[in-house]
């Protein structure tokens, strides 16, 4: 281990984590309304005034995520609440069993509602955190309420919104690798800032993580799967049964790393490396490098537009796991896969003119243009969470060399 190089990480870590924190700060919070604009352009512009809800969450919980970590800052708090107070005040749907919706107008109307229960996840982790930060107890209530709604949901509730499954059950339903992984790293922050339950969601979490190698980690494709049978049989006769997205998976090999820090649990250690080193084989680009958007478990065409572009989240989820399993086992490559991508996300995703990340890349590393720094699906969640998390483990790796 190189100590100098560490630490030149972790110190440019730190700049682009106090930079993004501050370039969402001065462009994207609504002082009229409440909450938080992400549609962004390079400079931070608004090019859309339509509110993601779930960027609301996601916003929420950063901001005091950034408390928890590094001391209340009243900016930061303000801004988590002002997404919190958002998000109570127009973004349910008491209608239909208080679900949420999907996206609103800047001033809160409606817009649209969808079957997917995300909204709920990301608005349990905001109250759950600045529950955790300030001790206020409604926000607790809230985000219990969310999670055991969306906890319900997940396990096959009957939906109040009344859309019903994606595909037509007679004909085909099946099972998605991000409803486990997504639910395991939500009930993980449950657990860590809601101890009375402790018990409930540590069942719950220990559910997840069979679930994930009962029905879709494959050895013998050696790629997890990110859909499958109700019993986690591969249907490889069609694109979206041979899909593999190597971002969502690396995202969940952290996940299941916290899991095993928590139990103590070695051998989840060791899948989750392995889980790791098919992802990153099947999704890096050695010719122009960066991780694929998607991949085919079979090498055929896969089905999405998109399936050759680097997004900026996958990246942010390499250097999160990559660095967590060089914690964990002491490998070298690891480390080395961490500062590849901590080179490439230099290059290519880092804007040291306006800060913040660049979203969204062409396959040869370049921006799509007009760039964009910000979407409905991108604000300010993953790129500061993966540069919290990496400054922390930096920082405890420094601590015990």
């Amino acid at each position: 281990m190189d100590r100098q190089a560490l630490q030149n990480a972790q110190s440019w870590v730190k700049s682009e984590l106090e930079r993004s924190a501050q370039f969402w700060l001065d462009h994207g919070m609504d002082k009229e309304h409440g909450g938080v604009y992400t549609c962004l352009d390079r400079k931070g512009e608004i090019y859309s005034t339509d509110k993601s809800v779930w960027m609301q969450g996601r916003c929420g919980w950063i901001y005091a995520f950034l408390c928890h970590h590094y001391g209340v800052r009243q900016e930061w708090l303000d801004a988590s609440k002002s997404c919190l107070d958002f998000m109570e005040q127009y973004c349910f749907n008491h209608a239909a069993g208080d679900r949420m919706y999907f996206t609103v107008t800047e001033d809160g109307k409606p817009l649209r509602q969808r079957r997917y229960y995300f909204s709920e996840a990301f608005c349990a982790i905001a109250n759950a955190e600045y529950y955790g930060v300030t001790g206020d107890k409604a926000r607790l209530e809230r985000a219990r309420q969310c999670y055991d709604l969306y906890w319900d949901l997940s396990q096959g509730k009957p939906d109040p919104v009344g859309m019903g499954p994606k595909t037509i059950p007679e004909t085909r339903s099946g099972r998605a690798f991000g409803a486990p992984m997504i639910i395991l790293n939500v009930t993980g922050v449950m657990l860590r800032t809601d101890p009375e339950r402790k018990t409930l969601y540590e069942e719950r979490a220990q559910q997840c993580v069979d679930d994930i190698f009962k029905y879709h980690v494959k050895p013998e494709l050696k790629c997890t799967l990110e859909n499958v049978d109700v019993d986690g049989t591969p249907r490889l006769y069609y694109t979206e049964g041979r899909t593999v997205n190597p971002g969502h998976d690396v995202e969940g090999v952290w996940f299941l790393l916290e899991h095993a820090q928590r139990t103590g649990d070695k051998e989840l250690v060791a899948k989750a490396a392995q889980m790791f080193d098919w992802a990153i084989e099947a999704g890096w680009d050695d010719e122009y490098g960066g991780l694929l958007y998607f991949t085919d478990c079979l090498g055929k065409p896969p089905e999405a537009y998109e399936h050759d572009m680097k997004l900026w989240w996958p990246h942010n989820e390499i250097l999160i796991a990559s660095m967590m399993l060089y914690r964990d086992t002491g490998e070298e490559k690891y480390l080395d896969w961490f500062y590849k991508t901590l080179d490439y996300c230099k290059e290519h995703f880092a804007d040291p003119e306006f800060g913040e990340w660049y979203g969204y890349l062409r396959r040869d590393g370049l921006p799509t243009q007009p760039s964009t720094k910000g979407s409905t699906f991108k604000g300010p969640f993953h790129m500061p969470r993966s540069m919290i998390l990496v400054d922390k483990m930096i920082g405890e790796i420094l601590d015990r060399a």
